[in-house]
């Protein structure tokens, strides 16, 4: 992620939400609203696996996503946003 940002790849707002987001990783539980590190996904936790990661599912979706907590976020926008 640094190396990234070093080499201008990406930019500085969205690495500090990355890392913001790995020192908060474990405070996700199931029902938590979250988002993807750019925001262009919401939806809900509904599971927290054994070996660390999470099932989500995407708002307006019946899908089931399964990742490392360090890609979401814990989302703080109204509903409906």
């Amino acid at each position: 992620m640094v190396a990234h940002f070093i080499t201008g790849v990406l930019d500085e707002e969205l690495m500090a939400t990355a890392f913001e987001s790995l020192c908060r990783t474990a405070a996700l539980r199931v029902g938590d609203r979250v988002k993807t590190l750019r925001g262009s996904t919401r939806g809900r936790v509904i599971r927290l696996l054994e070996d660390g990661k999470v099932v989500w599912r995407p708002n307006g979706s019946a899908s089931e996503l399964t990742g490392l907590p360090e890609g979401l976020l814990l989302d703080d926008a109204p509903l409906g946003e």
